[in-house]
């Protein structure tokens, strides 16, 4: 099936015109990256509100969850996780524990230390979001049969591989 142009075809084709001598094949796939995040980030954080959560949120949740019982993690673990600001956790945090969705809990190992781990209620929070959250990537992905997704996310961990390098 032939798809048809796009929005970075059409840029490519002025850029031919206008810079013929200037190699713009880069576009072709960082541009699209770039216009997917774009476009999917808009209609992620759509359904992540109808949640009650942003992305940030969502994503302190999700990591809790995902770390499994007790679904307790050190405010360092987290940020390190999420690859944040130490300021910026606990930021969300804050934001969170208002909302009852996580505790600060004392660190039986470490009397001085403190874990963030999820409330009753941020378990089901989560639990819920996270099935809407994968309900809309699928959307997201339909145009692909499941052939496209498996060769689609093999290139992206190679492009992945290579920019982050193996350290990731």
């Amino acid at each position: 099936m032939q798809v048809p142009a796009d929005r970075l075809d059409r840029v490519r084709e002025q850029w031919a015109t206008e810079r013929p001598d200037v190699d713009t094949s880069s576009m072709g796939v960082i541009g699209r990256i770039l216009r997917v995040e774009h476009l999917a980030d808009s209609q992620i954080r759509r359904t992540l509100r109808e949640a009650g959560l942003d992305r940030g949120g969502f994503d302190v949740l999700a990591t809790l969850r995902r770390s499994g019982r007790p679904y307790r993690l050190s405010p360092t673990r987290l940020y390190g996780e999420l690859v944040l600001t130490s300021g910026a956790m606990t930021h969300r945090v804050d934001a969170l524990a208002r909302a009852g969705l996580v505790e600060r809990i004392a660190d039986e190992s470490d009397r001085r230390g403190l874990l963030v781990g999820l409330t009753a209620k941020g378990k089901s929070v989560i639990d819920r979001a996270l099935v809407a959250h994968l309900h809309c990537e699928q959307d997201l992905l339909a145009g692909l049969s499941a052939r496209e997704r498996d060769q689609l996310a093999g290139l992206l961990r190679k492009l992945l591989h290579g920019i982050e390098g193996p350290h990731e």
